[in-house]
């Protein structure tokens, strides 16, 4: 896949945030989870961890595409930012693995004191919405 080089308003936004809220589908509907994330600048992906017995993460082991959003909390519509993103989320295996663990750990040192299952989002589409620049 080529890697595009994104605008520095979402490196920004992906840098300075690390709650994003994640969704899937199924045969018993769509369904939604936060998580923490650490974003991979090098290769474009993001970074979460959750067990395959929550439902999002069984459900990521039967449809692994998935779209999500990280966005600022506040009450004023004119500072209002964020971006959509679709991907593809996989569990990294080998030197991917390595990679993606020590990437959540430098972002998440405390992590180093629970069972990690890591999952890598292949982020293939990014819509970012930033009100400072007008509305919507």
């Amino acid at each position: 896949m080529e890697r595009v080089e994104l605008h520095k308003r979402i490196k920004t936004l992906l840098r300075r945030h690390h709650v994003l809220s994640i969704a899937t589908v199924s045969d018993r509907g769509p369904w939604c989870a936060s998580c923490f994330y650490a974003w991979d600048e090098e290769n474009n992906t993001l970074v979460i961890t959750t067990d395959t017995t929550t439902r999002h993460g069984s459900e990521f082991l039967a449809n692994p595409s998935v779209a999500g959003t990280i966005a600022l909390e506040t009450w004023r519509v004119g500072r209002i930012r964020g971006i959509q993103f679709t991907g593809i989320i996989n569990e990294p295996s080998g030197d991917g693995l390595s990679r993606a663990k020590k990437i959540y750990l430098h972002r998440f040192p405390y992590a180093a004191l629970t069972e990690l299952h890591l999952w890598v989002i292949g982020l293939n589409h990014i819509k970012l919405t930033d009100n400072r620049l007008g509305f919507g």
